[in-house]
Formats: C-alpha cells, structure tokens, sequence
C-alpha cells in the first residue's frame, strides 16, 4: 500500500490525549517538551492536527478562543509545528489556511506571537504587525526597596473578581482560562488598595523556570509588586514576555538580573489591533494563548 502524500492526509482535532505527541513534536523541532503548556492549551484550546501514518504527527498547532463559545470575540493561534522531516513542504502552511478559513466562519478575530522564523508565512496569510513582546529570563535580584502596593497570595473568594478584571483589560472573556490558573500555576498573587484587586499574576512551571504570566496590574508599579512578590517564593530562573510599550518594567527587569531573550511580533488578521487597555497589560498567559 502506497503512503498518502501530506496533501492528503486529514486535518483532525487534538484532544489532551494527544498531550504526548504533540510534546514529542516539540522535542523534534527542537523546542522543549513544555508537557505542562500543552496541558493547560488541549484543556482550554482547540487542537489541531495531521497524523503521520508512521506514528506521531505531521503538525500541529492550539487555537483558544475568547468570549463566548458560539461567536468569539478574539482566537489566539499558538505552538505552530512542522516535524523537521516534513519541514518546507507547506504542511504548516496548509494547517493554518485550515484555522484561518474556520475562524471566517464566524467572523473571529485572530492574533498570534510570530518568531523571525514563522513572520512571512503570517503575513502571507493576512495577518499584520500590531506589536511586539520581549522576553526576559533570569534570575530575579530584589532591591530591598519596600513597595507601597500590597501584595498576596490569591484565593478561590478572588477568582470571581479576577475574572471581571481580566476581562476589562484583556478586551474579551477568558474565564475558561483565568479559572484554570490555581491549578495550573504554582503561584497565584493579588494586589490590593483599600480592599479592591488592582492587578493579579501567576507564575507557573516551564521547564527549569517560572513563567511570569499574565501579568494584569494598574501600573508600572504594581506590577513591579506583583513581580517581586511572586519572585520571593521561587527559587527558579524567571521567565516572561513584555509588551515593549512597557519600558520601564522591561529596564527594571533587565536591572534586577533578567536578559533578553529575543523579540516575538505581535501580530492580528481582522482586527487592527488588540481589544482592551494595552496600558494595564503587561504580560500574557504565554505566547501561545495571548
């Protein structure tokens, strides 16, 4: 029996039992496993897929949709992935010409964080530069500074709130998401004046280090608070992704003993810019998810 060309193997959904696969496919174009991510993005995400008849898959990539179920306000594509053997053959391409022409359906807006590599291919395909994030990784070194934000640890009573605030400065509803953070994080913490939540973060375990995201804060100076706080309860390398609007926090990281890692364009296919308060949002749950 002869073996189907890529053209003509199906696209198909990706459920979390293809949580291993997917991190497998990770691993082969180099990237880590990131087990922990592709969890929380098969729960709360679409996955999409092409099997290889030879076991594994072809590609893959996540699509989590914001609003409502039925007629999203926003989908963020994430974790685009072609198996190097089958590498520059438009596989990728076709997977998300699948994705985009889905989203037409119902008239949803798309973003997406694009690396150097994976830019054209996005703008190929209508979507154009809205942005840009930095990430920064390192060890984080306090000041000794007291902050006059308060800070602590978040609990179920919070998510309510968290929810409502979330969605003032994301622009769309990600309660599916946001409610999934205390389990999915290893740190989940509140800022507070007179009794009222003015910003959230968590920091949740990727490989050697903790992610800080998101990272939804009233001010530079809040979330330089929230920052610090989570900072104090890890002993890992911190990780996170800034929008490059957010100069001072991003000079302030870099001054504190985080690096820059590299620069990923924010980009949008419907929309002309991102929904919500930029100014108030510092840091996304991950580049996969916006």
């Amino acid at each position: 029996m002869s073996t189907p060309s890529l053209a003509d193997l199906p696209i198909r959904r990706l459920t979390p039992r293809d949580l291993i696969a997917c991190a497998d496919l990770s691993q082969d174009r180099g990237w880590p496993r990131e087990e922990h991510k592709w969890g929380l993005l098969l729960a709360a995400g679409k996955g999409y897929g092409i099997d290889d008849p030879h076991g594994g898959l072809v590609s893959a990539c996540v699509v989590t949709q914001y609003g409502t179920e039925y007629r999203p306000d926003l989908s963020a594509i994430g974790m685009v992935l072609v198996a190097e053997r089958h590498a520059r053959q438009g596989v990728g391409r076709r997977l998300m010409r699948h994705v985009v022409a889905e989203s037409g359906t119902t008239a949803t807006p798309l973003t997406l964080y694009a690396t150097p590599y994976g830019r054209p291919l996005y703008e190929e395909l209508g979507f154009k530069v809205t942005g840009s994030a930095e990430m920064v990784r390192g060890h984080f070194t306090p000041d000794g500074a007291a902050s006059g934000v308060a800070t602590r640890a978040a609990t179920g009573e919070d998510l309510a709130a968290l929810v409502r605030l979330d969605a003032e400065v994301f622009g769309a509803d990600r309660t599916h998401v946001i409610t999934r953070l205390p389990a999915f994080a290893d740190q989940l913490r509140v800022a507070e004046e007179d009794g009222r939540i003015i910003g959230y973060a968590a920091a949740w375990p990727n490989m050697d280090t903790h992610v800080v995201g998101p990272l939804i804060a009233r001010d530079t100076e809040t979330a330089k608070a929230l920052i610090v706080s989570l900072a104090a309860h890890t002993s890992r390398p911190l990780r996170t992704d800034v929008d490059v609007r957010h100069e001072e926090l991003l000079s302030w990281l870099k001054e504190r003993g985080l690096a820059s890692v590299g620069f990923n364009a924010v980009m949008t296919h419907g929309i002309p810019d991102l929904p919500g308060d930029w100014t108030r949002r510092f840091a996304p749950v991950t580049v996969a998810a916006g």
